[in-house]
């Protein structure tokens, strides 16, 4: 769902409800600094930071970061380091103690598992994620957006605290580059070893489903089996990319997965993308599958971090019958196809878009990439063109792209404010299928809750169907289907 949608607040409610709660971890470091410049409303972020293991680091955080009574209107989020295969050790700490962060406030109070979502596509941050996160008790990690292979044994060394590296994607690489993280670096600390989560990797074909159960080096603990119809990115359509006549991919039976051949695997496995309704969950219960995983419906929820301005017209367009989802295959920096709603004043408008100057100041989506003398420099075709050339970018991929790193901010309230008075503009994403949504607030008009959706989903019965059995001390052992 995006940054900060899926917050700790909304993750929360989700165990609370029974169910796995699934914290979004994308530029985790960039919400907890800018929630902090916002004062730390409730002061939440302060409570889960007192906890931390390494007190220096919070109070680091801290006294750069917090601004109690927030920003005076008009002042500028300070800028957060970018991501790099050599991060320094400010932005390592920002980074991991942005994750414990979120999990631990998602966590606060109950036993029920709590999740973490990464998209593998953003390699350069998922090391510190993964390790804030399991400092914080994060039960399970779910990775997609690519072929999560390296990620069993990443959290095996980062549940030691060991140094823990992933072989890095570089474009026109003539030789390997590595990207990870040293636990003891970060803490200075001889920390007990912690748990290892529970791994689930979000595939959309059974072909990878069994590419990654064949080894166990890079066996998951289940799969999340994702169709096109899902919000956020998606799979591109299998063979050659075809468009219709909106401008939006074809897809077709080949980008269906074979769930006969998922299950045949032997490991446990969620279905998502258009599975948000009590139809689809009997459904995926009668082909094998543990259960479901849905976005949209809580997307909408009232504990969603989704800014009320752009739930509020989301909702007032769903009722009125008007709310288009379209699957836009260059409005993300990744080159994956991205799920865009289309709201007047957001990104999705030509008019909104073409008024943004170009500028990439956060970089969670930029591409490394090898240069001349074999060093690693990173480009995004979301940045000034002239730059991008220059690092060897091709200009024909900078045609239509977005800042999603900026505007899925502003989707949450997180939005930069420039020094010649521009405020960045939001980009909304949902699941294309909003049968769910609509059928919701037919039976919620003033707007619904995480309970809510979750009655919804179990047909009314009050009935809490298990969707994930808590880890046990053998964490490889596979997920037990619901009784």
């Amino acid at each position: 769902m995006g940054v900060a949608v899926s917050s700790w607040v909304m993750a929360r409610a989700v165990s609370l409800a029974g169910q796995l709660g699934v914290v979004s971890g994308t530029a985790l470091d960039v919400v907890l600094a800018r929630r902090l410049q916002d004062g730390d409303v409730g002061g939440h972020l302060r409570r889960a930071l007192a906890h931390f293991p390494v007190p220096q680091v919070a109070q680091r955080i801290l006294d750069r970061y917090l601004r109690p009574g927030g920003r005076p209107p008009g002042t500028p989020y300070l800028p957060v380091q970018k991501l790099s295969v050599r991060p320094s050790a400010v932005a390592a700490e920002l980074s991991v103690a942005g994750a414990f962060a979120e999990v631990w406030l998602a966590k606060e109070g109950h036993d029920a598992p709590v999740g973490i979502n990464l998209l593998e596509k953003i390699q350069l941050a998922t090391p510190s994620t993964l390790y804030g996160a399991m400092l914080a008790g994060v039960d399970v990690v779910l990775v997609g957006a690519g072929i999560p292979s390296q990620v069993p044994r990443l959290l095996g060394r980062l549940a030691a605290h060991e140094p823990g590296t992933l072989d890095l994607h570089v474009e026109g690489a003539t030789a390997p580059h590595t990207v990870g993280i040293d636990p003891r670096a970060v803490t200075g600390l001889d920390l007990p070893p912690l748990r290892r989560p529970r791994f689930l990797a979000i595939v959309s074909a059974h072909v990878l489903a069994t590419h990654l159960a064949k080894d166990e080096a890079t066996r998951p603990d289940g799969f999340v089996v994702e169709g096109w119809r899902a919000g956020g990115h998606n799979a591109p359509p299998r063979g050659r990319l075809v468009l219709d006549d909106d401008g939006q991919p074809v897809f077709g039976p080949r980008d269906e997965a074979d769930l006969a051949k998922v299950a045949a695997v032997g490991l446990p496995f969620w279905l998502a993308g258009g599975a948000g309704s009590p139809e689809a969950l009997r459904e995926a219960l009668r082909v094998g599958a543990t259960g479901i995983q849905c976005g949209s419906l809580f997307a909408l929820a009232e504990e969603s971090g989704l800014a009320d301005t752009w739930r509020a017209q989301v909702l007032a367009d769903l009722r009125a019958g008007t709310l288009e989802v379209r699957t836009d295959p260059r409005a993300s920096p990744t080159r994956f196809p991205f799920k865009v709603v289309s709201l007047p004043g957001t990104q999705s408008d030509d008019a909104v878009h073409g008024a943004r100057p170009k500028l990439c100041d956060i970089g969670h989506l930029r591409t490394p990439y090898e240069r001349a003398d074999g060093s690693v420099g990173y480009r995004c075709p979301g940045e000034p063109v002239d730059a991008y050339l220059e690092k060897g970018g091709q200009e024909a991929d900078t045609a239509g792209r977005k800042c999603v790193c900026n505007a899925l901010l502003a989707g949450v309230g997180l939005g930069q404010t420039r020094r010649d008075g521009y405020e960045e503009t939001a980009l909304v994403t949902l699941g294309s299928d909003v049968e769910g949504p609509t059928r919701m607030l037919a039976r919620h008009p003033a707007g619904w809750t995480v309970a809510d959706v979750v009655d919804f989903l179990l047909g009314g019965t009050g009935r809490r169907h298990p969707s994930f059995i808590p880890p046990s001390s053998d964490a490889r052992r596979p997920v037990a289907p619901p009784t």
